[in-house]
């Protein structure tokens, strides 16, 4: 039997994030755990135009290229992690964006959370994502990582040292994701 794909998202795309070395140590973390196969799946790369498709997302008729090669990243995903800063209270535009894009890619998956910021750590981000995820039929997991005076993680290098805490609430999550993937997965087979 194969691993399942769990996708790791970054969400933000602007000049000196923070967001990549967040998800490149989740990532990382992922595979450790054995759990899953990972690919990290980089919104600024991606780099998806404000949505210009002429039909509605559950058609499927997608007519552009950069909508057809989106739609497919997204089918061999079996799960998904987003990492998330906090936008004025919530996540951000082009995680919307890419979020709207499709519809049925989504449907009776589970998703994660990897936040940070400031001192909610992003949790207000993913409070209003929660939402979304709930009506593109993913399953949103309790289970979270949430990252607060994000500066204060990171090495010299850019790159991430977390906490036990942090680890813990990793794996955790990424426990939790194993589950309620493999409870999904006959949804998803008979949709």
């Amino acid at each position: 039997m194969h691993k399942p794909v769990l996708q790791v998202i970054v969400a933000s795309t602007r000049p000196g994030r923070a967001g990549r070395a967040v998800a490149d140590w989740f990532a990382e973390r992922a595979a450790v755990s054995g759990l899953f196969e990972v690919e990290l799946v980089d919104l600024a790369e991606v780099n998806l135009p404000f949505l210009d498709e002429p039909h509605h997302p559950r058609l499927r008729q997608y007519v552009n290229a950069h909508t057809k090669e989106w739609s497919a990243t997204v089918e061999r995903g079996d799960a998904y992690v987003f990492v998330t800063p906090e936008y004025n209270h919530s996540f951000n535009a082009v995680l919307k964006n890419a979020l709207d894009y499709l519809h049925h890619e989504w449907k009776y998956k589970p998703a994660g959370f990897v936040s940070y910021g400031g001192v909610s750590g992003g949790t207000r981000a993913v409070t209003a994502l929660r939402t979304v995820i709930g009506l593109l039929k993913m399953v949103p997991v309790s289970e979270a990582v949430n990252i607060p005076f994000l500066p204060r993680f990171l090495a010299e290098d850019g790159t991430l040292r977390p906490n036990e805490e942090t680890v813990a609430a990793a794996d955790a999550m990424l426990a939790e994701l194993a589950k309620v993937g493999g409870a999904l997965r006959p949804m998803r087979l008979a949709s």
